[in-house]
Order: structure tokens, then C-alpha cells, then sequence
């Protein structure tokens, strides 16, 4: 890792600053939930009253399938967003992630913007997370279980982002030998593993590979929200790469494909990438995925509106869900994955 132990804590503090400020989501790439509607259900006998998510997420019972997805740690700032985003976890009773550790395993500067998390948060599960390009350079599991024990995580989040690394002017790509490190750490942590891409999707063939491994989740983080190639863009200033500023799979693609390995795998599907609605959320159910994740929108959400904004912005997603399971007929999420959405392009 690189001798410079300001470097990691600095780059966290920008991407926090250009992600909060600047205009980062994809240009022409959508996450392709536009494409898609609702089969309505003229007839519906659904009780409206009775839907409810609680559900369980690696084994915590939670109130809703909603994931504060992982975003920062390592930096002051970044201690005060955590804190926030904690209470409004545990106050909703729904799992948060913590942004990459790989800080905290340089030095002990920022280790409270990460332990914050489960101290305002004691009760709903908490998700480590370390980067892939790391996880190739660990030669032994002290490092894993350190963070996962730092937080008393309830699971370790791993992140593949090949594309970021490639953009990042501090970059490191050599990703040789993640599926052998993956098998490895999977067999011998006591906690489940789940591999995430952060904005550029994960294909069938992909996670196939991932669950061969024997990790329980995937999260598929899509194209189509934030543009991690465009905040290391902006960064660099770096105009040679704009072309990559719009990589990826989009986000419903993936969640369809990946959906389908279902029927061989045993495993949670986590749908992220530009979920910036309630709408967004019902499609990600309806063409699959187990629960939803949003980042950036909470984070905005959080800055303007505070804890109770945003727990109020996250209970009226699923007010709205609830209303659109009642008019498909669809009396729990399971049954809002049964033929009740089709593509628009299919109703003309």
C-alpha cells in the first residue's frame, strides 16, 4: 500500500466534496427503469392496510428492504455524515454501510468515523467494506478481520471497481487472483461476503463467477446514477477520459440478469445504481432484487433536510411502494416479482 498516509484520507475528502457538489451522474446513460411500467390490476383484492416490508438481512429482522449504501469514512467530515446516517438507521431499523477502510488499516487518524457507525447504530446490521485491489494484497485475514471487528459488522462488503481504479491518478488495477482471495475469505471469516461494483454494473457472467466463490449477496450498482469514472474525471480534469464518463451496464440490465442465477444460487440480489425514487425502488423489486440501495440521494437529503428529512424521505418510498403493490395486486414484495412489470415498448 502507499507509504503516503495522507494520501487515502485526502482522496475520501474530495470524492466526498465533488459528490455533494458537483454535477457527477451520467450524461446519456440511464439506469433503464423508464423503459419499464406497471401491469395494473383493475381488480386488485389487496388489502393495502396489511403490506409490510419487515423482512430479514443475513439474519437481523428489519422494517424495510432499504440499504444506506456504503459511502465515507476516513476523513473529520466524513465522521459527522456517518453519525447522522446512523441514527437514521437505527431509528428505521434498516442495515447502513460504511465507506472503504482501507484508511483505517494505514493509520488510526479517522478510525471513529468509521466506529461511529455502530455505536449509533447498535442494533441493525452494519456492513464493512474493503476495495478488491486491496483484497489481492492481504496475505493474511488479520487485515479483514480488523475491519469487520471494528465496526462489529454484521457482514464485509467487498468492492470491485476496476473502472474507477483505472481513471483514479492514484489508481491500482491489478485485480489478479480476486476470485482465489474471495474463496479464501469466504471460507474462513464468520461473517457472510457480498461483492458490489460501484456504478458500472455486474453481468450474469460476472456474478456467476462471484457466487462460485461462495459470497451470499451481490449488489449490483449500476450505470445510470453517480458517475464514479466522472468524479475521478473532475478530479484529474482529465478530458482524455471523458469517453468513459458513461461506462457501465445499466442498473435495471443488471438486476434482470442477474435475478436469474436465482434459480441456482442461494443468495441476496441488492439493486443499486441511481435508485433516486420510490418509483425507481418498485421496479428494482419488481424485476428482481431482494432489497435496494441509494448513496447519493440520502447523502443530498441528509445535507438539506437533516435525520428527520431523511427519514421521512426514505418512509415515503415505501408509502408509494405500498401504493403501487395494492394496484398490481401485489400483496408482498415477492408477489410484485410475478409478471407486474412489462417494458412500455410491449404496451404499444
Amino acid at each position: 500500500m502507499n507509504s503516503d498516509k495522507s494520501i487515502t484520507s485526502s482522496r475520501k475528502k474530495e470524492h466526498l466534496e465533488i459528490s455533494l457538489s458537483g454535477d457527477v451522474t451520467f450524461k446519456t446513460k440511464t439506469t433503464g427503469f423508464e423503459n419499464y411500467d406497471f401491469v395494473h390490476d383493475a381488480i386488485t383484492e389487496v388489502d393495502i392496510h396489511k403490506i409490510n416490508f419487515r423482512t430479514k438481512f443475513f439474519g437481523k429482522n428489519i422494517n424495510y428492504p432499504f440499504l444506506i449504501s456504503c459511502m465515507t469514512g476516513g476523513t473529520s467530515e466524513a465522521e459527522n455524515v456517518n453519525a447522522q446516517l446512523a441514527i437514521v438507521a437505527e431509528n428505521l431499523n434498516i442495515p447502513i454501510g460504511v465507506g472503504s477502510q482501507r484508511q483505517a488499516l494505514e493509520n488510526d487518524d479517522f478510525v471513529e468515523s468509521f466506529k461511529i457507525v455502530r455505536k449509533n447504530a447498535p442494533n441493525v446490521p452494519v456492513l464493512s467494506n474493503i476495495g478488491a485491489s486491496q483484497l489481492v494484497q492481504f496475505n493474511s485475514m488479520n487485515p479483514i478481520r480488523k475491519i469487520v471487528e471494528m465496526i462489529d459488522a454484521d457482514a464485509l462488503v467487498i468492492h470491485v471497481n476496476p473502472l474507477q481504479e483505472m481513471l483514479q491518478k492514484e489508481g491500482e488495477t491489478d485485480f489478479k487472483g480476486l476470485l482465489k482471495s474471495l474463496r479464501f475469505i469466504v471460507k474462513n471469516l464468520d461473517v457472510p461476503v457480498i461483492v458490489k461494483e460501484i456504478g458500472a454494473g455486474i453481468s450474469y457472467g460476472a456474478a456467476t463467477k462471484l457466487l462460485e466463490t461462495g459470497v451470499k449477496g451481490i449488489d449490483v450498482a449500476g450505470a445510470g446514477g453517480t458517475s464514479w469514472a466522472g468524479i475521478e474525471i473532475l478530479r484529474n480534469t482529465n478530458n482524455d477520459n471523458y469517453y468513459f464518463w458513461d461506462w457501465g451496464l445499466p442498473t435495471s440490465f443488471c438486476i434482470k440478469e442477474v435475478y436469474k442465477l436465482k434459480k441456482k444460487y442461494k443468495f441476496t440480489l441488492i439493486g443499486s445504481g441511481g435508485i433516486n425514487t420510490a418509483a425507481d425502488a418498485a421496479k428494482a423489486f419488481a424485476l428482481g432484487a431482494d432489497i435496494v440501495a441509494s448513496a447519493r440521494v440520502i447523502l443530498l437529503e441528509l445535507q438539506k433536510n437533516g435525520i428527520d428529512g431523511t427519514q421521512k424521505f426514505i418512509t415515503s418510498w415505501f408509502d408509494t411502494i405500498r401504493k403501487i403493490m395494492y394496484l398490481t395486486g401485489s400483496k408482498s414484495l415477492k408477489a410484485l416479482r410475478k409478471d407486474k412489470i412489462m417494458r412500455k415498448d410491449l404496451l404499444y
